[in-house]
C-alpha cells in the first residue's frame, strides 16, 4: 500500500518536477557550464575551449585593467552597490514592516481597509512605481524638493537648469527609499499572518504580570514571530541581491542617473551587469557573474540558517 501511495505521489508531483527541471535546474547547470567557456557565442553556440579566464576577468584586474573593464564594473561598482543596498534596505524594510504589522494587528477599526492600502504597492508594476518615484525626485519639479524646500537639488538626474551633477549618496538614498517602500507589503502580509496565530493567552499573562507594551512585544511577539522573521530575512536578502527593477524604473536603462564622467559611480547592480553582458552577447561573463552572485547568496543564506538555530522558536 505504501509503495502504491508513493507511486501516486510521484505521479502528482511529476508536472512540477518536469517544469522545475526545465526552467530551474537546467538553466542553473547550464550557467555553470557556460561560465567556463572561452569566447562563447550565444547565437551559434560556438566556443574556443574551457578556461577560468571569465572568472579571472571579473574578479581581478590581471587580464584587463582600466575603466570600463569587467573587474571595474563588477568588483568596484556592481557588487559594492548590491552589497550596500542589501545591508541598508533589508533591515530597514523588515523593521518597518514588523512595526506596521503590529500596529495593524492592534486596531480593530478599519483594519481591512488599512491592510488593503499597505498591500497595494505589491500588486503594482515595479517599473511603473519607479517612474512615479523618478517624478517625485525630479530636480526641477519634484515633490520631494518642494516639501523639504531644497530648491533644485539633483537627486537622480543632473539639473538641466544649473548643470549640477548628481551625488552618489543622494541617488543611493532615493533608490533605498523606493526599494523599502516597494518591499514592505509582502513582509507586512507575512507578519500579519504570524501575529494572528499567536495565542492571546500569552499577552493576557504578560498584562497580569504588569509588562508594558514594549516589553511584551520584545519578549513575546518577536520570539513567537521568529519563524516568519527568518523566512522574511532569507527571502529579503535573496531579493535584494537580485535587485534590478528598481534601477531600471528609477534611473532608466543607462544603469544609473549619472556615469563616471558626471559622478563618483553609477547605480549598476550585479543583476543589471548580468543582463547588460547578455545584451552585448558576452554570455560567458554574465554566467561567471551569475555564479559569483549565486555563491554569495548561498553563503548569506547558510549564515542565516546557522544563526537562527538558537534564535528561532517553532
Amino acid at each position: 500500500m505504501e509503495t502504491k501511495n508513493n507511486y501516486k505521489a510521484w505521479l502528482y508531483l511529476a508536472p512540477v518536477i518536469i517544469l522545475m527541471a526545465v526552467f530551474t535546474f537546467y538553466p542553473i547547470l547550464n550557467t555553470f557550464y557556460i561560465s567556463f567557456l572561452k569566447g562563447y557565442n550565444y547565437i551559434n553556440g560556438t566556443f574556443r575551449g574551457f578556461t577560468f579566464d571569465n572568472y579571472i576577468d571579473v574578479l581581478t584586474p590581471v587580464l584587463h585593467s582600466g575603466p570600463g573593464t569587467n573587474f571595474e564594473s563588477v568588483m568596484q561598482i556592481a557588487l559594492p552597490n548590491t552589497m550596500l543596498l542589501t545591508v541598508v534596505t533589508v533591515p530597514c524594510s523588515i523593521g518597518l514592516a514588523l512595526l506596521i504589522a503590529i500596529g495593524l494587528n492592534s486596531i480593530p477599526f478599519l483594519k481591512k481597509i488599512f491592510q488593503t492600502i499597505f498591500f497595494l504597492p505589491y500588486v503594482t508594476n515595479a517599473i511603473a512605481i519607479g517612474m512615479v518615484f523618478s517624478v517625485i525626485f525630479d530636480t526641477d519639479y519634484g515633490i520631494f524638493n518642494s516639501i523639504l524646500g531644497l530648491g533644485k537639488f539633483p537627486w537622480i538626474y543632473p539639473s538641466p537648469s544649473t548643470g549640477e551633477a548628481v551625488n552618489y549618496w543622494s541617488a543611493f538614498l532615493a533608490i533605498c527609499i523606493y526599494i523599502v517602500w516597494h518591499s514592505l507589503p509582502y513582509k507586512i502580509l507575512i507578519f500579519l499572518g504570524g501575529l494572528q496565530n499567536i495565542d492571546k493567552q500569552y499577552y493576557e499573562a504578560a498584562q497580569i504580570d504588569g509588562a508594558n507594551k514594549l516589553k511584551t512585544s520584545w519578549k513575546i511577539t518577536v520570539p513567537l514571530l521568529s519563524p516568519q522573521i527568518l523566512y522574511v530575512c532569507i527571502t529579503s536578502f535573496i531579493g535584494a541581491f537580485k535587485e534590478y527593477n528598481s534601477v531600471i524604473g528609477l534611473f532608466g536603462t543607462a544603469g544609473g542617473a549619472f556615469d563616471q564622467n558626471t559622478g563618483p559611480r553609477n547605480m549598476t547592480t550585479m543583476v543589471y551587469f548580468i543582463y547588460d553582458q547578455i545584451a552585448k552577447n558576452k554570455v560567458q561573463y554574465a554566467s561567471a557573474a551569475a555564479v559569483i552572485l549565486f555563491i554569495i547568496i548561498m553563503i548569506f543564506t547558510a549564515l542565516q540558517f546557522y544563526v537562527s538555530k538558537k534564535r528561532v522558536h517553532y
